[in-house]
């Protein structure tokens, strides 16, 4: 596994695929408790004719590290991963606070984003009753309650039971600081009154059944897009475990039928 030193942090990070295809690098952003294998679909699809990087964020997965509170502070350590890898101009594709990572950086360095892939994310942070209450409880209940308690409610309803048991453990395994923190910096999270800036042909994709960042809130997000393409599909929050392959064909579709920006 390749890794990079950045501000403390070590990041753990996938770059798989041809150099030479022509295309725009591929790269994925997972969300908040996640990591970098909840794009192995895509990963083994899209790696067969273009490079694709995928990396574990700070404190998540195979990275160490603490201490980001900001979405901005992702950024920077994806934009630093980029600028390791010789990646002047890259796909971003972000699910959940990956998301929100890839607006921020479409936003900040629109010149390296070709095209934008935000999957089950928002613009601006806005929680149902239930999921505040549930974060309000954070402090009362044992720290690993707390994370199966939010990541069995991401999954729509039929979803086998095994593998949410397995995500669940992936997911206690990033540390409470990590967790609490970047808790925070999706709370703090708004630039619905900036999206408008960014130019670069947009997919939306969300699943139907998300409770955690329900579809009328992606939907308010893609009425202040200038021109971005809407895909629901018919999962929950985890799209990319729960329907690989549909977000891997809504994403191929994309690719195929969409002209790039100028860069």
């Amino acid at each position: 596994m390749p890794q990079l030193d950045v501000d403390g942090a070590t990041l753990t990070y996938d770059d798989e695929g041809p150099r030479d295809s022509g295309a725009a690098p591929l790269v994925f952003v997972h969300g908040w408790t996640a990591n970098r294998h909840r794009w192995d679909h895509q990963t083994a699809h899209f790696s067969a004719t273009r490079r694709v990087v995928r990396l574990d964020l700070r404190g998540h997965g195979d990275s160490s590290g603490a201490g980001l509170r900001t979405i901005d502070e992702v950024a920077a350590d994806v934009l630093a991963l980029l600028d390791h890898l010789h990646i002047e101009r890259c796909v971003l594709v972000g699910h959940s606070m990956g998301g929100m990572t890839a607006q921020a950086i479409a936003l900040s360095h629109p010149e390296r984003v070709e095209r934008l892939v935000l999957v089950n994310s928002i613009s601006r942070m806005a929680y149902s009753r239930g999921r505040a209450l549930l974060m309000a409880a954070s402090a009362r209940v044992p720290f690993k309650l707390f994370v199966a308690a939010n990541i069995q409610r991401a999954f729509a309803p039929g979803y086998p039971r095994e593998e949410i048991r397995a995500h669940v453990r992936a997911s206690a395994g990033t540390p409470r600081e990590v967790v609490m923190t970047l808790y925070g910096a999706m709370r703090a999270f708004d630039v619905l009154d900036r999206v408008g800036e960014i130019r670069v042909p947009t997919l939306l994709v969300h699943g139907l059944h998300d409770i955690q960042l329900p579809v009328r809130q992606m939907l308010r997000m893609a009425a202040a897009y200038p021109d971005a393409v809407v895909r629901i599909v018919d999962a929950g929050h985890e799209l990319p475990v729960e329907k690989p392959a549909q977000l891997t064909a809504a994403l191929e579709s994309f690719l195929r039928t969409t002209a790039p920006a100028p860069a």
